[in-house]
């Protein structure tokens, strides 16, 4: 069974527009933030959200209500519901809303470049994306990766830094569990905030065509024109005047 009710932040905002209870006793009945629920009862914040009444839809109890009003400290209790017995949190891939979708990869540029430690597993719960394409990315074969820019995926509102600081420490533990000591001051290095990420100018990319890469060469041009006059100084020139002798011609003989 959840300890939450059903549209928490709906119940929140009835709660805040019908009661006199503080936003300290809303915020944990309904799993939110106390400046959340103040946000909410000054207007600042789910202004389009329709007030859900928890009493009337067998979630609250009237009683509690008043317990409440009289008593800050007093606790909300969630009624029972039995068609939520036995019901588990879903698992698998986050759902990313249509217009974010197109930010995914950006965002898994960003997870493999600094924080390779993470699993692929991990960057798919955090910003609900395939393996495939996280493999794709990390190997540099995704067909678009020439455009994809690393972007915090926190930036892009695809997960919270919480949720993210969560993510990294777990896989620094199972990484330092491995290997049985802790992560280096080199590595520690590496790890860089949102604000950092967002200053840093983008990374050169390689060109779409690669027809400018058939005259590429390693050699050095100089070197090639030094071994050219090395090959001339050792040329056998002592019998120069052999070059210009232009061979009898045969009328002058018949003269």
């Amino acid at each position: 069974m959840s300890d939450l009710p059903i549209m928490a932040k709906a119940t929140a905002v009835w709660l805040c527009d019908n009661t006199t209870i503080t936003f300290k006793q809303i915020a944990d009945f309904c799993g939110l933030h106390t400046l959340e629920v103040q946000g909410i009862a000054d207007g600042d914040v789910a202004t389009d959200v329709k007030g859900f009444d928890p009493v009337s839809n067998k979630q609250l109890l009237q009683s509690e209500i008043d317990a409440a009003e009289k008593n800050p400290d007093h606790k909300l209790k969630l009624l029972y519901n039995p068609a939520s017995a036995g019901e588990e949190k879903r698992r698998g891939p986050r759902y990313t809303p249509l217009s974010k979708r197109q930010d995914r990869p950006a965002s898994i540029y960003w997870l493999v470049k600094f924080h390779p430690e993470l699993s692929d597993g991990q960057i798919s719960k955090l910003v609900g994306t395939t393996k495939p394409t996280i493999q794709a990315i990390r190997e540099r074969t995704h067909w678009n990766i020439n455009n994809i820019d690393p972007i915090d995926p926190v930036a892009l509102g695809l997960c919270k830094q919480v949720e993210l600081d969560a993510a990294v420490q777990k896989a620094n533990a199972k990484k330092a569990k491995e290997e049985g000591g802790v992560m280096s001051d080199d590595e520690r290095r590496k790890l860089v905030s949102t604000e950092q990420s967002l200053g840093m100018a983008p990374e050169p990319k390689m060109p779409s065509s690669m027809a400018g890469l058939e005259a590429f060469s390693l050699a050095d041009p100089r070197d090639e024109e030094e071994d050219e006059e090395e090959k001339n100084k050792n040329l056998d020139v002592s019998d120069a005047e052999s070059f210009f002798n232009l061979p009898d011609d045969d009328k002058d003989d018949d003269k």
